[in-house]
């Protein structure tokens, strides 16, 4: 793999994984209402929801491959400019409140539920599609097994800050639900890296 783009990629998806969204607040909402071992399961949960969208994206960008390069270009190009919308769009929301979501589920349901929660989401496929062709290098070959690498990692960063709000809930529930400031100026600072990373590849490619 290209080591400077991932190094870019570890930076990017750190920023994103631990940028308070739907995940967070859910895994957050398992565990006050159900105790760490709920929220566990649901971490784990998202996490193989997350992996059947990189799956199904790796898949898809394999048959963009085949169809030309030009094609693989375009997925690129299009990529950016969706990077550029979502963080126009990240600073543009920065003082709509969050909500939780509601209990549904028992702890016995608490992983199945993270699962299917995470596939039905269709952003989560848009997004993974998006993001991730910006840091394959078609030069290295391999494009695909780049793909799935950066598709694990990106997923289990975002696991990695699941856990870390499973095992802080408190503190974190307290600070996310009442600090309006600290929500707005995480999404402002989202907002900017996702433009900036939409510029890059739009304009930084030799």
């Amino acid at each position: 793999m290209d080591r400077n783009l991932l190094f870019l990629f570890l930076a990017a998806a750190t920023l994103l994984a631990v940028t308070p969204g739907p995940g967070i607040f859910y895994v957050l909402a398992r565990t006050l209402s159900g105790g760490k071992r709920e929220g566990v399961l649901s971490a784990f949960g998202t996490f193989i929801g997350g992996s059947v969208h990189v799956l199904a994206a790796g898949l898809g960008l394999s048959a963009v491959l085949a169809a030309s390069a030009t094609a693989f270009s375009v997925v690129k190009y299009a990529g950016a400019l969706y990077l550029v919308w979502l963080g126009i769009r990240m600073i543009r929301t920065r003082n709509v409140p969050m909500d939780e979501p509601t209990e549904t589920a028992t702890t016995n349901h608490a992983f199945r539920q993270g699962v299917v929660t995470e596939v039905l989401n269709p952003k989560t496929a848009l997004f993974f599609l998006s993001f991730l062709p910006q840091f394959v290098n078609p030069a290295f070959g391999h494009v695909v097994m780049q793909f799935l690498l950066l598709g694990v990692m990106s997923v289990s960063l975002n696991t990695a800050a699941d856990l870390l709000v499973v095992f802080f809930a408190a503190p974190i529930g307290a600070r996310l639900r009442s600090s309006a400031r600290f929500r707005r100026n995480q999404r402002v600072a989202s907002g900017v890296g996702m433009i900036g990373l939409g510029a890059f590849v739009a304009f930084g490619e030799k």
